[in-house]
């Protein structure tokens, strides 16, 4: 377990959430020790509020004894979509081949030849950015996708509901009718109940890309299914160790080993986003308020194109793939894939945690 932390991991503080014998727990790691802050915040969107990261919890011991959960609970689980050239790309090609993934490399050629290497230094919402949506236009290629990839606009969507994440070592859920898709390993930001980040995890945002290039009202269910979103292994909060300009400079790598011994290796460099992340929390909290905050998902530039048995099919997932993400100052996420319907059911839900922690009593701690 221990493996699974940053390799700076003794300069760091940590949030996350354990499975105990009464219920789950929000935890504090630090120096590799772990604290049971149920008594001080009962959740970890509370803990977060009170800002209660210096009260003293019950100490656990090694982390590498405890069952990790997903790191967040109460927060509403938000994802900003397209915002790097290469995902821009990879949805105009799901659209335009109708998610039949052997059509993508016909619809690939095209699409580049058309754009150039133009869309990787277009900011997004400028005049520039205009003048490229009216040449596209023109060619035939203009796409929804491109819209919010250079458009003033972010695309952000509910990626799962709350309570719904799991963590570091739980199996990963694709949808068994689906036959293109793919990890999305991407840096995940932790917004509190005031639009103010405050840390940052690892996430795997599954997709389904048979399902959302068929048409983008699928993305419900290209996105939001049982097993399909990890967190972790857990939260970094921000300090002279770790700052939002970490998060913007964060290399993510990404492998793949399956079971029929393949093995796919692969980077998202966050240098590389068209948006920032500080403007994408903005827009994902627009007017609304989160009073539990949120994490939020900011996009990958891994987009998986390699044949991963028929010609020109690209990559798709097999059953028992073990999915590993991983970045030097976030530590490592492993979680192994299988279909929706086999993983774990969810079954602990809002009213299950508030019973849980009724029981406890844990609810009548002060703010």
């Amino acid at each position: 377990m221990r493996d699974c932390l940053p390799a700076d991991w003794p300069a760091g503080r940590y949030l996350g959430r354990v499975q105990g014998a009464a219920g789950p727990s929000p935890i504090m790691v630090e120096d590799g020790l772990a604290y049971d802050m149920a008594e001080i915040a009962p959740t970890v969107s509370a803990l977060i509020e009170r800002k209660a990261f210096d009260s003293p919890g019950k100490l656990l011991g090694d982390i590498d004894t405890l069952t990790l959960l997903s790191p967040i609970d109460l927060q509403c689980v938000k994802a900003s979509g397209v915002t790097f050239a290469v995902s821009a790309l990879e949805r105009v090609i799901e659209e335009q081949a109708r998610g039949d993934g052997a059509k993508a490399a016909e619809v690939r050629g095209r699409l580049e030849t058309a754009i150039g290497g133009s869309i990787r230094s277009v900011v997004p919402g400028s005049p520039e950015a205009a003048a490229l949506k009216a040449a596209l236009i023109a060619d035939g290629m203009w796409s929804q996708y491109l819209e919010v990839a250079i458009g003033p606009d972010a695309e952000i969507f509910t990626k799962s509901p709350v309570l719904s994440t799991v963590g570091w070592g739980a199996p990963v859920g694709i949808r068994s009718d689906s036959t293109w898709n793919n990890p999305e390993p991407e840096i995940v930001l932790i917004v509190d109940g005031h639009g103010q980040p405050v840390g940052a995890t690892l996430g795997n945002d599954v997709n389904l890309r048979d399902f959302e290039g068929r048409s983008a009202l699928l993305l419900g269910k290209a996105k939001d299914n049982n097993a399909s979103c990890a967190l972790g292994p857990l939260i970094r909060l921000f300090d002279d160790s770790f700052t939002m300009d970490d998060a913007r400079g964060a290399e993510v790598d990404l492998l793949i080993e399956g079971r029929d011994n393949y093995r796919l290796e692969g980077r998202s460099s966050m240098n590389q986003i068209s948006r920032d992340p500080e403007d994408l929390v903005r827009q994902a909290l627009s007017e609304h308020h989160y009073p539990d905050g949120f994490a939020l998902f900011l996009g990958t530039l891994f987009a998986p194109t390699d044949d991963r048995d028929e010609p020109g099919r690209g990559f798709t997932h097999k059953i028992g793939d073990i999915v590993s993400v991983s970045s030097p100052k976030l530590g490592t996420l492993v979680n192994e894939v299988m279909t929706s319907q086999d993983a774990p059911a969810w079954t602990f839900g809002i009213s299950a945690l508030m019973q849980n922690l009724a029981e406890r009593a844990l609810l009548g701690n002060p703010s």
